[in-house]
């Protein structure tokens, strides 16, 4: 849908900014997204002279430009919102380029094709269908060839016609349902039009079509259900006791999913099946769906206190998630240790779900695998042992000391192997659970060790398992590699398999590290970093850094002027500078007359791991400032498009601000129209200078990694 939108927050947030006394009550904008939805309606004079009128639209957009993509090197210069810019074409297609920079600097850019013909539009084509999710909206969607804009008059009391671009969706939401006579009209830059009528039903939607949102998967005694088909119900409750009410019940089924309908209603209770203690829960769910009751009264109802309640407005037509703190009642004086009805107080229809109480589950502070030791709320306790007298050796998480190379993070391991320790002396940390060999058996580990040829020893033990002789669980795996640098980073391999007993039904929940293993102490420190396992040694996930030599990392390229593959490979970092002195970089060539689209994409070793964050991070090179860099993730495997490309994605914009130099962009994958962290993301594509054409220029990538 391309109709005109305009942002309030925006102009509240300027207004703030306006009426702030002190730079200190200044608001903090730098967290506001890039700017999403962004389109253009585009319409043309019917003359034959080949004006056209570009009007960009966008949410959370500050300023557009608009590259007329004719190669005539003009632009539109700086548009407001709701401004419109005026360019002559000649006839042809062309794609024109819009980038909105929202007022902290964020910038979205997207690509848009637009016919140019003096020809009357021909072969009309009009859909008209009912919303299947907003009561009494309506769709309306025209292609006609030739044709670069259509009007649609829905034939409402206020003569409502909206203009859009050919191809788009656009909707109308009408006052009241009924019969109403809708005229499409399609535009060229020609004088002539060509048009369609149509008598159509606009309808109500009376209840829901699309079951309540899922409830969250949660243990047994972080929940009590009173209606919910996630969780256990308390047995015998009655959803319709006489209370007297003019309200009517029926227990009614949403695609699949059992929900409660109460029309009518006036008030309603619920009779639980035995008296609820909820003292040790957090918060009250409840989903709430209707046609048109604009606010429902919600009482919880003790024996001892009584009743007590909040109001939550509703929103019609669709589904309103509650998630409503038990303090709201307690703080009204409600005991919550004895509860035994609800009460609900409004008008209209209303459908339940998902009522229950819940509480947050603990949360472990261990870490479990992949390990960086970079989390704030993670607790990384390591245990030496060892000692020339059998004691702790020092074992503690520090400040990276040589952040270079392979390895520039801010927190490693330090393990200082004391003079006279144990030739078996190391360190231990637990792990909040047993090991998921999902992603692999191979363990990768970043080594920094004074002394080439020193064995590193890794080893994993079952902390619950039968003790020997010693105390030491006797459910372990070990392996050796040895280290081939010396007071520098490398990774290196434990290819877990190798050891007799290893076996992935194990569950091992504790890491430990021999450092220069079956040597004396002389005093020697040893780094370590980023613990992970893989499934394989040539293909790779992120974090990507391209500099393990057991893993291969190959980038294709695509998009040039023949729309075949640019130049795309890991390559010696030709600027070991600034924040970037590390040995190896991606190197993209975008070559002259490459599409505006041109970039390069890598497949991982498998879907990414949102654990660490959804926000992307990643070191640029660019010979431009102001350049688009466009990253996107992909589904491979998701149902391929009508060009053959995956439909699951999810794409987000930065802009470079540093000439010939290293800068780090970042890339927040929530502002990315359709991203969720549940999908199965497993390839990796890099746009450079999106928008533009190739200028045989060059740009370089480095340290991909995700962030909270």
């Amino acid at each position: 849908m391309k109709n005109f939108k305009y942002i309030l927050s925006l102009f509240m947030i300027i207004s703030a900014f306006i009426g702030c006394e002190k730079d200190d009550d200044l608001p903090d904008v730098s967290a506001l997204p890039a700017p999403t939805n962004v389109a253009a309606v585009v319409t043309i004079t019917q003359d034959n002279s080949g004006v056209v009128t570009i009007t960009p639209t966008g949410e959370n957009v500050a300023k557009f430009r608009v590259n007329y993509g004719d190669g005539s090197g003009t632009d539109s210069g700086e548009l407001n919102p709701g401004e419109s810019t005026q360019h002559t074409y000649a006839e042809g297609t062309y794609e024109i380029v819009i980038a909105a920079s929202g007022i902290n600097g964020k910038t979205t850019t997207v690509a848009q094709t637009i016919v140019v013909s003096f020809q009357a539009p021909e072969n009309l084509l009009v859909t008209i269908e009912n919303d299947l999710g907003v009561s009494r909206q309506v769709n309306v969607i025209a292609t006609a060839d030739f044709a670069i804009s259509y009007d649609v008059d829905f034939g409402d009391v206020a003569g409502t016609v909206i203009t859009n671009t050919i191809g788009e969706t656009t909707s109308f939401v009408y006052d009241a349902a009924g019969v109403y006579t809708i005229t499409v009209t399609a535009s060229s830059g020609a004088i002539e039009t060509i048009s369609y009528t149509e008598d159509f039903e606009v309808t109500e939607i009376l209840a829901p079509l699309v079951a309540a949102p899922t409830a969250p998967a949660r243990q047994p005694e972080d929940v009590i259900s009173i209606y919910s088909g996630a969780y256990a119900n308390i047995a015998g409750t009655d959803f319709y006791p006489n209370w007297g009410q003019q309200t009517t019940f029926e227990e009614v089924d949403v695609a699949g999913d059992l929900a409660i309908k109460y029309g009518n209603l006036n008030y309603q209770g619920i009779q639980y099946g035995e008296e609820v203690d909820a003292s040790a829960m957090e918060m009250l769910h409840i989903d709430i769906w209707t046609p048109d009751a604009t606010q429902v009264e919600i009482y919880p109802i003790s024996v001892a206190s009584g009743e007590q309640q909040v109001t939550k407005l509703l929103e019609s037509n669709q589904w309103n998630s509650f998630d409503i703190p038990l303090s709201d009642f307690t703080d009204q004086g409600l005991s919550i240790n004895d509860l035994h009805q609800f009460k609900f107080v409004g008008s209209g229809t209303l459908f339940l779900d998902n009522i229950y109480f819940y509480k947050e589950p603990e949360v472990s502070t261990l870490p479990s695998l992949p390990v960086d030791f970079e989390s704030s709320s993670l607790v990384y306790e390591w245990t030496g042992f060892g000692d020339a007298s059998f004691g702790p050796i020092p074992a503690s998480v520090v400040s990276n000391p040589d952040a270079s190379g392979i390895n520039t993070s801010a927190n490693v391991v330090q393990i200082e192997k004391t003079a006279g320790a144990q030739v078996w002396a190391g360190a231990s940390m637990d792990l909040d659970g047993a090991v998921d060999f999902t992603n692999g058996t191979t363990m990768y580990m970043k080594v920094w060790s004074p002394v080439a040829g020193s064995t590193i020893r890794f080893k994993m033990e079952d902390s619950n398992s039968t003790q020997d002789a010693n105390g030491n669980p006797t459910v372990v795996v070990e392996v050796d590699a040895v280290s081939t640098v010396t007071n520098a980073w490398e990774v290196l391999a434990f290819d877990l398999t190798t050891w007799a007993g290893f076996t992935t039904t194990a569950s091992y929940d504790r890491v430990v590290i021999f450092p220069n293993f079956n040597t004396g102490g002389n005093g020697e420190i040893f780094y370590f970093d980023d613990i992970q396992l893989t499934n394989t040694t040539n293909n790779n996930q992120i974090p990507v850094n391209f500099e393990n030599s057991n893993l291969t990392y190959t980038w294709t390229g695509f998009g040039d002027a023949g729309f075949g593959p640019i130049p795309a490979a890991v390559i010696t970092n030709p600027d070991a500078s600034g924040i970037n002195t590390s040995a190896n970089v991606l190197e993209l060539i975008k070559t002259a007359g490459a599409q505006v689209w041109a970039g390069a994409s890598m497949d991982l070793d498998g879907a990414v791991d949102f654990s660490n964050g959804t926000t992307v991070k990643m070191k640029v090179w660019s010979s431009t400032a102001g350049a688009t860099f466009r990253f996107k993730l992909e589904d491979s495997s998701s149902t391929p498009d009508a060009n053959g490309n995956p439909t699951i994605v999810v794409e987000v914009d930065a802009v470079s601000t540093v000439t010939n130099g290293w800068e780090e962009l970042t890339f927040d994958l929530t502002t990315g129209v359709g991203f969720s962290a549940s999908e199965s993301y497993d390839t990796i594509v890099i746009f450079p200078n999106f928008g533009a054409n190739g200028n045989d220029d060059a740009y370089y990538f480095d340290d991909i990694m995700l962030t909270n």
